[in-house]
């Protein structure tokens, strides 16, 4: 396998553990002094799990997942752009993020630009910062 093969594999694995809901596997695949910039949540940094350990809980709880929109439905992603950049031990993938749901009045997709750095920590992949931006041309300066 590839460095970037193996980085996209760890980079699907950690989306597929947000989009289970599955907190434990979500942590597994962080550090516990996780950064992210979500533009959409605030203009601000969050720290640290326990943020999305409560978004992921709270999604569990009524059925739906991060991204999805409306009553629970079918909801996939896809990376589109995809690009890995590796340095030895740290290894930064950027792409677009693109979340598609299975509603009523048909398939709705949402999207955003993510960059996630990723660092090999004693010997294990893990995420340790994800900035995210809006796939749209957004005001440089809000009105």
């Amino acid at each position: 396998m590839s460095h970037d093969q193996e980085i996209h594999q760890i980079l699907l694995h950690h989306l597929d553990t947000i989009m289970q809901n599955d907190v434990s596997a979500y942590n597994e695949t962080c550090t516990e002094d996780l950064t992210l910039y979500e533009w959409w949540v605030t203009p601000h940094r969050i720290d640290g799990l326990p943020f999305h350990e409560f978004m992921m809980n709270a999604n569990d709880k009524r059925g739906t997942v991060f991204g999805a929109e409306g009553d629970p439905a079918p909801v996939r992603f896809d990376l589109a752009n995809l690009h890995i950049q590796r340095y030895g031990d740290t290894a930064i993938a950027s792409y677009t993020l693109m979340i598609s749901t299975a509603l009523p009045e048909g398939v709705k997709v949402a999207s955003h630009n993510e960059s996630r750095v990723i660092v090999k920590i004693d010997d294990k992949w893990k995420v340790v910062h994800v900035h995210k931006s809006p796939a749209w041309q957004a005001p440089h300066i809000p009105e």
